[in-house]
């Protein structure tokens, strides 16, 4: 098979696949003459996405979509009727040296469908590492999607040249592998995720205690996950409970949600529509309130509702639920209190904290801290503003900041 037509079918086949953002890493580049790609600011990872909004800008490809496996959600399952093909080590390694000298992309994202077996399988995806890192000297960014089952010494050489690795927890329940995916073990997953975080530690603290001797590297971007979102009947609260279990136990850097894709064939066990594409962008969203707005899962989806309202915001959707924390005053509030106020971002936070310690904040001063002010001002008070109770109380203030509908075009 031509070169051209495995990079179709590979890279097609690996777009599934959410969690190929870069960052995090270690600064590195090839100034000196004594290695190729980088991944320092300027010169590094080029962020471009897709309508979609997964990221585009790495070589993500597959080393094969050949799979033992038969996980009913999986487009490569051993029982779908697709175009199969494998590239080799070298292959991979030549397309990652051409397109990065082509200016084309800064790094390489491989996973892969597993041959032969688990441990043979991770072997070629580390050689291809090893390779890129040892014979070419390529010094940008390197993320491998590490097989559960597969040897522990395979799995800490991957993290050796890898700036990032990553397994895949598929879905929120373990009930629900075990339906959709019956040869992949959820616990077996978890406990690579914890010799990951094991790893990951020691490295920290040996850099630490290290005085002379460099500690020896391990994947200095951390571990991330991605979970398949409407295959399964769990709702929105069971899915951010499980990613904040996650990150708790495992340190992850990120969870990554996918939205369940309908594929040929499928089996009867799965749903015939996709979820709606916002609800992976509300889920996203919420994520980034428990990992920087001091949110808990528990609290940004209700027990009784289950499901992330989809026309509005999680944090909005929590202001709502709990007026009776506001209006603050936005010069007296602690940190933690400004960051639920909806339009305040994490940034405009930091603006406002540094701001009032030389001055009292006026309404005039808000286009310039950038704050959303349509959706922050029924929650603040100011030296000169201060919403109506009946702002705040009254029914319509949902309707009043819920987006407006807008017509959708005609593609001409």
């Amino acid at each position: 098979m031509e070169l051209l037509r495995k990079l179709e079918i590979l890279a097609d086949a690996a777009k599934y696949d959410a969690s190929c953002a870069s960052s995090g890493t270690e600064m590195r580049d090839s100034r000196d003459g004594k290695g190729l790609g980088s991944t320092s600011p300027g010169m590094g990872i080029c962020h471009s996405y897709a309508p979609d909004g997964r990221c585009i800008s790495l070589l993500k490809i597959l080393l094969t979509n050949a799979c033992n496996f038969d996980c009913l959600y999986c487009v490569n399952r051993a029982s779908s009727n697709v175009a199969r093909a494998r590239f080799t080590v070298d292959e991979v390694v030549k397309l990652t040296i051409d397109f990065y000298r082509r200016n084309y992309i800064e790094g390489l994202f491989l996973s892969s469908g597993i041959i032969r077996s688990p441990d043979y399988t991770m072997e070629q995806v580390v050689s291809v590492a090893r390779k890129l890192r040892e014979e070419y000297r390529f010094r940008g960014y390197i993320h491998l999607k590490t097989i559960p089952e597969a040897d522990e010494a395979l799995i800490a050489e991957a993290g050796k040249y890898a700036d990032r690795l990553s397994i895949n927890i598929e879905t929120p329940l373990e009930a629900s592998l075990t339906m959709l995916a019956p040869e992949k073990d959820q616990r077996a997953i978890r406990r690579t995720m914890g010799r990951l975080r094991l790893k990951l530690d020691e490295t920290a603290e040996a850099k630490k205690t290290a005085r002379r001797a460099r500690p020896p590297r391990f994947a200095p971007a951390g571990q991330s996950t991605q979970m398949i979102i409407g295959a399964d009947q769990a709702n929105d609260r069971i899915i951010l409970s499980t990613s904040s279990n996650l990150y708790g136990a495992y340190k992850l850097k990120r969870v990554y949600y996918s939205a369940f894709s309908p594929i040929p064939d499928a089996s009867r066990a799965l749903p015939l529509q996709a979820p709606p594409l916002v609800r992976e962008h509300r889920l996203y969203q919420a994520d980034w309130l428990m990992r920087f707005y001091g949110f808990e899962a528990d609290e940004i989806v209700e027990e009784n509702e289950g499901m992330l309202p989809l026309d509005i915001d999680p944090k909005l959707a929590w202001a709502l639920r709990h007026r009776d924390r506001f209006p603050l005053d936005i010069n007296t509030a602690s940190r933690e209190e400004l960051l639920r106020v909806p339009g305040f971002g994490t940034r405009t936070v930091q603006r406002i904290l540094a701001t009032r310690r030389t001055t009292t904040i006026r309404f005039a001063d808000l286009a310039r801290l950038n704050v959303i002010r349509n959706k922050a001002l029924p929650f603040i008070v100011l030296s000169d503003h201060r919403p109506q109770p009946s702002l705040l109380d009254g029914a319509g203030l949902a309707a009043r900041l819920r987006p407006k509908p807008q017509q959708l075009g005609f593609g001409f």
